[in-house]
């Protein structure tokens, strides 16, 4: 089994997005959980992964209206695969209004 964090970064601001909710779905496309990110912009979810495909949609349509900013993307959707023998996962989102990037951190 494995553990799950993300992060997001503001990068037009240069500062966490904090108070950005994120949902969790498991291999079947099920809500698993959800979470709002800290004031550093950080989820660290307290469950275990199994194997498969999992994903995290980010609200960053409410993040950006909650600052009185517009924005192109609503959600941003991150699916990713999960193999148990790696004890975790940390994802990353770099958001901006207009675009965004995601990787696999550590």
């Amino acid at each position: 089994m494995s553990t799950l964090s993300t992060h997001v970064l503001d990068s037009v601001l240069g500062v966490p997005a904090a108070a950005l909710d994120v949902m969790l779905y498991d291999e079947q496309g099920r809500r698993v959980t959800e979470a709002t990110t800290d004031a550093d912009g950080r989820v660290s979810f307290d469950l275990e992964l199994g194997a498969g495909t999992h994903g995290l949609v980010f609200n960053t349509g409410g993040y950006f209206a909650a600052a009185q900013r517009d924005t192109f993307y609503p959600e941003v959707a991150v699916s990713f695969t999960v193999d148990p023998e790696q004890s975790h996962y940390h994802v990353a989102v770099l958001l901006s209004p207009y675009s965004y990037t995601t990787y696999r951190g550590s």
